[in-house]
């Protein structure tokens, strides 16, 4: 089955992610750490993006770093849970991220952490936090059609990370307003989450979990979102890059680069397709698929910049 195969890629691409070097000093003080801009003629210019292991934030990571190679820049991904990555960038030892949902799902991060981090600017506008069940499930249309059928879901709503604002926003909200303490939240992983769902798939019987758009698995499955009367999963989000205080300034080149580009739902599908699924083994060579493919975007962003670059 696709799903299935998908699924066994995603889990693959999140050992691969794990096995990445962790950010040595995104914890701890220090004068310095892998974020150095770039200086003319002294070699590769070197920069860390940090990557939280979300499908879009998979995607578009690859894709810079498939790009800014290609521009001579030497890149390292830093993969690490949300709260060491602000902390890391509000520190200077990361200089990059690509995945920051305001105003609500990083809101916390960004209230403690936002005035000693630059906001890049935002490149995708449609996000959405959702509770979600596959569209065999009949009976539930709305968040509140959840109350009282605990028994039929297991008696849990399938959770990602702890510290996700997703989780979050579930539990201190959605929970509440609908009254369903009946339910437990399972606080595990994404992969976690989607092995849940792809099993609950296979065998046709009922789940709800937490989600979001954009995510690959609406391709990948028949879902259904659902209906949110009393607003408690928030009103739609944007997605924002963010980079360390001074990042603007010593990355000037690619700065100017970040504040043309923008990605609409078929885009950002088509490269989480390429990169999540058909070369989940090596999600780079599927950002450089998807860049072979759409020349035009390179010119929008990057201007005369994208000229002789090849994919």
């Amino acid at each position: 089955m696709r799903s299935m195969k998908r699924n066994s890629r995603l889990l693959g691409l999140g050992a691969g992610l794990a096995s990445l070097a962790l950010l040595a000093t995104a914890c701890g003080g220090g004068e310095g750490g892998v974020a150095t801009g770039p200086e003319e003629g002294e070699g590769p210019k070197e920069i860390s993006i940090g990557l939280i292991p979300w499908e879009e934030g998979i995607a578009v990571t690859n894709m810079w770093k498939v790009i800014l190679e290609e521009k001579g820049y030497e890149v390292t991904v830093e993969n690490v849970d949300v709260a060491p990555l602000y902390q890391g960038m509000a520190q200077g030892d990361i200089d990059l991220f690509m995945d920051t949902w305001l105003p609500d799902t990083h809101g916390d991060y960004w209230e403690e952490y936002g005035e000693q981090v630059e906001d890049v600017g935002v490149w995708y506008d449609n996000a959405t936090l959702e509770l979600t069940v596959p569209s065999y499930v009949e009976d539930v249309d709305s968040i509140e059609d959840l109350v009282g059928k605990a028994d039929e879901f297991g008696g849990e709503i399938v959770g990602i990370e702890s510290g996700s604002g997703l989780v979050r926003t579930t539990k201190e909200e959605a929970v509440p307003a609908y009254g369903l303490e009946e339910y437990e939240l399972v606080e595990s992983s994404t992969s976690a989450m989607l092995a849940e769902l792809d099993s609950a798939v296979a065998e046709e019987r009922p789940i709800v979990v937490t989600l979001w758009r954009p995510h690959i698995a609406y391709s990948d499955y028949d879902l259904k979102d659902l209906e949110d009367p009393e607003g408690a999963m928030g009103e739609g989000e944007q997605i924002h890059a963010v980079g360390r205080e001074g990042f603007g300034e010593d990355f000037a080149e690619f700065n100017g680069w970040l504040q043309n580009f923008t990605m609409n739902d078929e885009q950002l599908g088509e490269l989480e397709e390429l990169t999540i699924n058909e070369h989940a083994d090596n999600p780079e060579e599927g950002a450089r698929v998807w860049l072979a493919d759409n020349p035009e975007f390179l010119q929008e962003v990057m201007g005369d910049d994208a000229e002789g670059l090849e994919f």
